[in-house]
């Protein structure tokens, strides 16, 4: 059985693209947190400024661990900690031909993308920051919910041929 190559291919630029950008994203949280001072290349001013959002309350956990667990808690990571999990998760799984890894590829997209519409809401309305980091990992999470909806597809109609 044998995926269409622009779905390999997507998926490896898609997912090294994440990791770049949350790699980075927990570089400027860190730095921040190091050195207040620290102005980050996307911090471009008052109202675009990742490090302002990656340091926010909700820059951890999504803003929500810290309800249930102590803010310095080995649980409430860096969201960035949590897309390089993800970003992993889906160049891995994206190596499998099993109907379990791309039933699971879906659901951790859909996932992602409610992820990605409750930290846009915040940094859109609550915020009212502009961060080019968090808005292109937004397309990101869209790009492969997208292909793995594709890759889905493409498997169900490998199975229908062969059976």
């Amino acid at each position: 059985m044998a995926l269409p190559k622009w779905e390999r291919k997507a998926r490896t630029f898609l997912c090294v693209f994440g990791l770049f950008l949350s790699v980075y994203a927990l570089h400027v949280e860190l730095s921040r947190e190091r050195n207040p001072d620290y102005r980050a290349m996307c911090d471009l001013g008052e109202n675009v400024s990742c490090s302002k959002v990656f340091t926010s309350r909700w820059g951890r956990g999504f803003g929500l661990v810290q309800f249930f667990v102590a803010k310095d808690s080995l649980l409430n990571q860096p969201n960035s900690v949590l897309g390089i999990i993800f970003y992993t998760l889906q160049m891995g799984l994206g190596l499998s031909l099993s109907k379990k890894a791309a039933m699971f590829l879906v659901f951790s997209s859909w996932v992602s993308m409610a992820g990605s519409i409750y930290l846009a809401s915040i940094l859109a309305f609550v915020l009212g920051d502009f961060c080019m980091v968090c808005v292109s990992t937004y397309i990101v999470n869209f790009a492969l919910l997208f292909t793995n909806l594709k890759r889905r597809r493409a498997m169900e109609a490998m199975k229908e041929k062969a059976g």
